[in-house]
């Protein structure tokens, strides 16, 4: 990433913080093994569940938030002395070309779940939305980024739940995609990143960034991230390609129905409550989604909001039956 060292009103040559660089390709091999993990559990391979719940959802989201963080970075050292208008342009086409070729691909591949509002276009958007952010004080950045990313926790509503509206992120259901970051609360880390690389520049830290050295272990991922956008749009396809040649050899081991939801449901379930509620629990879901032809539906990724309102109905009632049911613990 480059740092502008001119005065204001003129341009000079600029350096390039090749620490930055690093953070950026060491962001997208970690987004890669979780993609490659996803593709695992995609095709068989890893329970289901597996990278929805538990560290490895808090993984991705660290992965994100990294990756989103270094964008707001990025649009201060490349725009922050005033907008490069030319390279900006060029830059948000071939970004909002990539987010609409993604939507057109998954929409194909899994129409149930394609990616409608995924990390290009939140990049895309934020791109957009940051220029208001760059001339503003750091301190003022940075409480927009806190109350952006608290939103989604006080200004959910029905009022948002119309799918041309799910790219806010405030309706009270997420809506399935297999790529979903709306602007609330994910924006937050583009401003955050804005914020701390203005109060970093007037500490003089950027200068000393930039003197940093990095040996001949770190080009690999410095390469990664000077190319971030091509490495982005290469890597899932190579490695859903390479899981699909594996399965022609060796297939995995098909879970039925009935297997897939409990694995998925367990996996859940553990995050809030313990594992003999959720063998109750998740067996109590079973029985009522079989007794009215709903799982075949739900394995099928039907994705019908009446559907999706009728097995929160039988959560509910489950739970319910549930801890009726639990033995009391000993006074």
């Amino acid at each position: 990433m480059e740092l502008e060292q001119a005065p204001a009103g003129q341009r000079k040559p600029t350096r390039r913080i090749l620490v930055i660089d690093a953070l950026r390709g060491a962001a997208l091999l970690a987004m890669a093994s979780y993609h490659f993990t996803w593709d695992l559990e995609f095709f068989g391979y890893a329970a289901p569940g597996l990278t929805a719940f538990g560290g490895w959802k808090i993984y991705a989201r660290c992965i994100a938030s990294t990756f989103l963080f270094l964008v707001g970075v990025s649009l201060v050292l490349a725009h922050g002395r005033g907008i490069r208008w030319n390279g900006y342009r060029q830059r948000l086409a071939m970004i909002v070309g990539a987010a609409a070729a993604i939507t057109l691909v998954t929409y194909f591949a899994t129409p149930d779940s394609f990616i409608f509002f995924g990390i290009l276009h939140e990049i895309a958007l934020a791109s957009v939305l940051g220029l208001a952010f760059l001339r503003l004080p750091a301190i003022l950045t940075l409480l927009v980024a806190a109350l952006v990313i608290a939103a989604p926790h006080v200004l959910r509503a029905p009022a948002f739940d119309h799918p041309w509206l799910w790219w806010l992120g405030l309706s009270t259901v997420d809506p399935r995609s297999n790529d979903y970051v709306p602007l609330f609360p994910w924006f937050g880390a583009v401003l955050a990143g804005i914020g701390v690389t203005r109060l970093a520049a007037s500490a003089g830290l950027l200068e000393r960034m930039a003197d940093v050295p990095l040996g001949r272990a770190a080009r690999p991922l410095t390469f990664i991230g000077r190319h971030s956008l091509a490495f982005y749009l290469i890597h899932q396809p190579v490695l859903i390609a390479c899981v699909w040649l594996v399965a022609q050899v060796a297939p995995p081991t098909q879970l039925s129905p009935q297997e897939a939801f409990t694995s998925s449901c367990h996996a859940s379930c553990q995050q809030v409550r313990d594992k003999a509620f959720c063998v109750s629990y998740c067996g109590c879901m079973l029985d009522k989604l079989g007794s009215t032809n709903m799982l075949s539906r739900l394995d099928q990724g039907d994705a019908d909001p009446q559907l999706r309102a009728r097995i929160a109905d039988l959560a509910s009632t489950c739970t319910v039956e549930t801890e009726d049911t639990a033995p009391e613990e000993p006074q």
